[in-house]
């Protein structure tokens, strides 16, 4: 709010801020210099840290790393798969997913996904077949349909990996996304629920993925040994796999540990938030933010909405700038050059695929992000520059329809 009681557009980048309870554990590892996790014969920052996201989950077991893509690989890696087997991927991802799959020696076969942002399941049946694991991405917090992913891949036999970055809070049929599948990874980047700068963790409930994944995270010598339970597995894998030193340090994990108390509060304000700007944006016949599935309640911190109806590239790109003229960044992310969630962009793997349904949504699909800071008054402002943006671009065109019939 500024000084003349007007609201001014939010700084919709600007993450929480760091809850009070990090300084003073920050100051004493700086004072301690005990900045590596295994400097601690037990009870490290990263190793509570760790025990407290499982509890929070629902797991057995945790792994704290550099970040959900060093998780994303290390889960892939634990799989022991062959080189160059293929693995599905949603084709609306960050290209951060494809990339873990490359560096892991194995090939990213994309899935189409649909107008509401998920898996295209007859896409995915179709190609299922020949795969040896599924990296479902529930990009930006949508969640596709578990259920029959899991049925189909139950019943080949193939295991999933639930890329949760976006995803922490959100349950479906009241299960939390990232225990659903073998194993979930999540992030702590500054742009999510839970901010860090960088990190990430994954959980599962397989003591075999878990020893391999500490193994390979760093856990170099006798290290595993500050890892609870497990001994037999560690023992088992301890220089048989290569360590790829993708650890997180105390620091990480300091700033990391006070917010998850905060959790459940910021996904309840996040989701009511979401669902204020989403009632006004849908009363708009120019845009559409699709509906969450019926088995999910997300934990949202960002709005994805699609223009509705005919829009030309202009006319999408005049949206975008009328909205930041109003002080919203509005992101297309097909349109925004070299965009990191359009597939065709993710040159490093080849020819890009002919995924016509994807790119018709990226083209048309729109992004905002929600902190969940903001507050009802800026909420209401950032829905509004958004349908002042669209009715300046269609209003126009609709009087010339009017004009020439």
């Amino acid at each position: 709010m500024a000084a003349d009681g007007q609201t001014r557009a939010p700084d919709t980048h600007q993450s929480e801020a760091i809850p009070e309870a990090a300084r003073a554990e920050i100051e004493r590892l700086l004072t301690s210099g005990d900045l590596f996790r295994y400097t601690a014969a037990e009870g490290a920052p990263v190793a509570l840290l760790e025990q407290e996201f499982a509890d929070l989950l629902g797991s057995k077991y945790a792994l704290a790393v550099a970040s959900c893509s060093a998780a994303l690989f290390l889960a892939i890696k634990a799989l022991d798969l062959p080189r160059d087997a293929k693995i599905l991927i949603p084709a609306f991802t960050f290209a951060a997913v494809p990339s873990a799959v490359v560096h892991a020696d194995c090939t990213p076969v994309l899935v189409e996904v649909g107008e509401n942002y998920r898996v295209d399941m007859a896409d995915f049946a179709a190609k299922l077949p020949g795969a040896a694991a599924v990296l479902i991405s529930h990009m930006r917090g949508h969640t596709s349909d578990m259920d029959a992913i899991m049925a189909l891949c139950d019943a080949a036999g193939i295991p999933v990996i639930e890329d949760a970055a976006h995803s922490l809070g959100t349950t479906w049929h009241g299960k939390n996304i990232g225990t659903i599948g073998k194993v979930g990874c999540f992030s702590f980047q500054s742009y999510k629920l839970v901010n860090a700068g960088e990190g990430g963790i994954l959980i599962t409930d397989d003591p075999e993925i878990a020893a391999r994944c500490v193994i390979m995270s760093g856990a170099y010598e006798q290290n595993w040994k500050k890892h609870p339970g497990m001994q037999n597995s560690y023992m088992l894998w301890q220089n048989k796999l290569p360590l790829y030193n993708m650890r997180m340090q105390n620091l990480s994990a300091a700033v990391i540990r006070p917010q998850l108390p905060e959790v459940a509060t910021r996904v309840a304000k996040g989701r009511a938030g979401h669902d204020r700007v989403a009632d006004q944006l849908n009363a708009s016949p120019h845009l559409t933010v699709p509906p969450a599935l019926p088995a999910e309640q997300r934990a949202p911190d960002s709005i994805q909405f699609n223009l509705l109806g005919e829009w030309s590239d202009a006319q999408a790109h005049a949206f975008q700038a009328h909205a930041k003229q109003r002080g919203v960044t509005v992101q297309i992310f097909g349109l925004t050059e070299g965009n990191a969630r359009a597939f065709w962009n993710w040159e490093f793997l080849g020819p890009a695929p002919d995924l016509p349904q994807t790119r018709a949504m990226l083209m048309r699909a729109c992004d905002v992000r929600l902190p969940t800071r903001l507050t009802e008054a800026e909420l209401d402002f950032i829905a509004e520059a958004i349908l002042r943006a669209a009715e300046t671009v269609k209003a126009p065109a609709k009087s010339a329809a009017i004009a020439s019939a």
